[in-house]
C-alpha cells in the first residue's frame, strides 16, 4: 500500500521535488569548474592532454558515456570542464559527439533482454541498432566538415557571442549566482577537513560528479514518473501514423520531458519486438531524441563562467539538427542506418554471441584502444 501511495505523489510536488534537483544538479555543475580551477593549469594540461587528437576526443566521449549511461550526464561535466577553460571548444566537440555514440548503448542493451526469442530479438536489435548506425554516420560526415572547416563552432561562437558575449570573456550568469553559494560551502568543507591545493580540487571535481550523476538520475526518474502515464499511448497514436516529422517532434518533447533520450528509445524496443510499431516508424524518433537530449548540456552551460561553455552546447544541438537536415531528407542516404540495422539484427539472430561482442567491441574495446593509441 505505502508503494502505491509513493508512486501516486501528487504532480505539483513531485514537479517541485524536479526543480530543486535541477537546482542541485546545476550547483554540481559549478563544483566540477571549482574544483578544476583550484587544481590550477598544470594538473588541468596533464588531465586532458589526451584529448589534443580529435579521435582522442571522439573515443574518449563514447567511453565516458557508456560508463555513466547518460550522454546527458557526460555532455554537461564536458560544458562544464569548457567552462574552467581547462579544455578548449575544438578537443570538447569531439567528444560531444563521442557522447552522442556512446548513449546509444543503453537501447542496444535493453534489445538483449529479447535474446531469447528469435522474432522479438531480430526486430528489437533492429530498432535499437538503427540509432548506433545514424549516429555514427552523422559523426563520420560531421566531424571531417568540423576539422576541416570549424564550421559548427564557428556558427556556434556567433550565437552564444550574440547571447551572452565573446570568447574569452567572463560571462556573469545569473545562475551562477545563484548556486555559488552552496559551492562556498563545499570549500569551506573541504578547508575544514585539510583538504588544500590539489586535494581540495580533487574533493570539488569528485563531489560535484557524484552530484551531477545523481541529481540527472533523480530528475530522469521523477520525470519519467511525470509523465509516463502519456509516453506510451503517445507514442503508439503517432507512430502509427507513419509520420515522420510528428515523431521526431514527439522524441523530442518526450526525451526534454524525461531528461534522458535513453529512456525515450528504449522505451521503443519493446513496442518494436512486439512488433506494435516498425523499424521506419521508430527511426525518426530516435532523431528526435537526438535533439532533445542537448537540452541539458545547455542548462549546465548557464551555470559556466565563460561563454565558450555555451558555445559546446550549442555545438551539441546544432550537430544533431544537422545530421538530421543532412542525411534524413535524401531517401538514399536515409535508409543506410536502416539496412545497416536490419543486416545485423539478422546476422545477431543466426548468432546470438555476436550481439554481445558487437557491444563490447564497439563500445569498449574500440573506444579503448583508440584512447590508447592516440593518446
Amino acid at each position: 500500500m505505502s508503494s502505491r501511495i509513493k508512486r501516486e505523489m501528487p504532480t505539483p510536488i513531485r514537479a517541485s521535488i524536479v526543480f530543486g534537483l535541477i537546482y542541485t544538479f546545476l550547483v554540481g555543475v559549478s563544483s566540477l569548474e571549482s574544483g578544476i580551477k583550484v587544481m590550477g593549469a598544470d594538473t588541468q594540461e596533464m588531465l586532458f592532454s589526451s584529448v589534443s587528437n580529435p579521435l582522442a576526443g571522439l573515443f574518449i566521449g563514447i567511453l565516458g558515456t557508456v560508463l555513466v549511461q547518460s550522454s546527458s550526464a557526460s555532455t554537461s561535466i564536458i560544458v562544464g570542464l569548457v567552462g574552467t577553460g581547462a579544455l578548449g571548444v575544438a578537443d570538447a566537440v569531439p567528444m560531444v559527439m563521442g557522447a552522442n555514440i556512446g548513449t546509444t548503448v543503453t537501447n542496444t542493451l535493453v534489445a538483449l533482454a529479447h535474446i531469447r526469442q528469435s522474432d522479438e530479438f531480430k526486430r528489437a536489435f533492429a530498432a535499437a541498432t538503427v540509432h548506433d548506425f545514424f549516429n555514427l554516420l552523422s559523426v563520420c560526415v560531421l566531424l571531417p566538415v568540423e576539422l576541416s572547416t570549424g564550421f559548427l563552432s564557428t556558427l556556434a561562437e556567433k550565437i552564444s557571442g550574440q547571447l551572452v558575449g565573446s570568447s574569452g570573456s567572463e560571462w556573469k550568469s545569473p545562475i551562477k549566482k545563484w548556486v555559488k553559494e552552496p559551492v562556498g560551502w563545499l570549500q569551506d568543507f573541504g578547508g575544514a577537513i585539510g583538504a588544500e591545493g590539489n586535494v581540495l580540487g580533487t574533493f570539488l571535481v569528485v563531489v560535484g560528479l557524484f552530484i551531477i550523476l545523481g541529481a540527472l538520475a533523480y530528475i530522469t526518474k521523477n520525470m519519467r514518473r511525470l509523465v509516463a502515464d502519456r509516453i506510451e499511448a503517445s507514442l503508439n497514436k503517432v507512430l502509427g501514423t507513419g509520420a515522420g516529422l510528428v515523431a521526431m517532434i514527439l522524441g523530442l518533447l518526450i526525451t526534454i520531458s524525461v531528461q534522458s533520450s535513453s529512456i525515450t528509445t528504449s522505451i521503443m524496443i519493446p513496442l518494436a519486438a512486439a512488433g506494435v510499431v516498425t523499424l521506419r516508424n521508430i527511426y525518426p524518433v530516435t532523431l528526435g531524441a537526438n535533439v532533445g537530449t542537448t537540452i541539458t548540456a545547455l542548462l549546465a552551460a548557464l551555470a559556466a563562467s565563460r561563454p565558450e561553455a555555451l558555445t559546446v552546447a550549442i555545438v551539441h544541438s546544432l550537430f544533431n539538427l544537422g545530421g538530421i537536415f543532412l542525411l534524413y531528407p535524401i531517401p538514399s542516404v536515409r535508409e543506410i542506418p536502416i539496412r545497416a540495422a536490419e543486416k545485423l539484427a539478422k546476422l545477431a539472430v543466426e548468432r546470438r554471441l555476436l550481439a554481445i561482442a558487437y557491444v563490447v567491441i564497439a563500445f569498449i574495446i574500440v573506444p579503448l584502444l583508440g584512447v590508447a593509441i592516440l593518446r
